[in-house]
This record gives C-alpha cells, sequence and structure tokens, in this order.
C-alpha cells in the first residue's frame, strides 16, 4: 500500500506535536514563543525572519519589509493559536516589526 506525500505529512506532524510541547515545555521562562516561532511559521518563513522580542503576550517578530509584514499580519490569528498549542507562555498576538 502506498502512502501520499501529504498523509505522511498529518502522520508525522501528529507524533511531532507532543514531542515538540515537551521540549518547549521543558525550556527556560520566557523562551517557548521564540523556539516556536520557526517550528510554527516553517523553514521558508523562519530563514526571513526573526523573534525578538516577547513581552506582556505580544511577541515581537523582525521581517525583512513592508510587503513581508503585510502577508504575514494576515496569517498571525493562525500563528498565535499554533504557538499556543505548544509555547508555555500565552501569545496574545504578533507584532511584524520591519
Amino acid at each position: 500500500m502506498e502512502r501520499t506525500p501529504h498523509k505522511s505529512m498529518a502522520q508525522a506532524a501528529a507524533l511531532a506535536g507532543p514531542v515538540l510541547a515537551r521540549t518547549l515545555r521543558r525550556a527556560p521562562a520566557g523562551t517557548s514563543p521564540f523556539l516556536a516561532w520557526p517550528l510554527v511559521c516553517g523553514p521558508a518563513v523562519a530563514e526571513r525572519t526573526r523573534a525578538v522580542n516577547f513581552t506582556q503576550g505580544i511577541l515581537q517578530v523582525q521581517v525583512p519589509d513592508a510587503g513581508w509584514r503585510a502577508e504575514l499580519r494576515a496569517l498571525a490569528p493562525q500563528y498565535v493559536a499554533v504557538i499556543n498549542r505548544y509555547a508555555v507562555e500565552k501569545v496574545e498576538r504578533i507584532e511584524f516589526v520591519i
């Protein structure tokens, strides 16, 4: 029986989730949103962005330009939901800064 790439990726994500959650729960206080960002946004976005600050529930992410900021703002609610599945500290919102 041949597996489709989509099905294999879904299975891998289902297995990785609990491992990621355990790892982030063991991270030093205040660091789990930073550690979660590149995992949540994926390698293409992580290559061009960087979490730079986390204060009072706001994760600031540095982006290369206004175009990136506009694109990622639209995805911010999805990113927040996924980060909050894994990170110890609750992220209320993400601000994208140039």
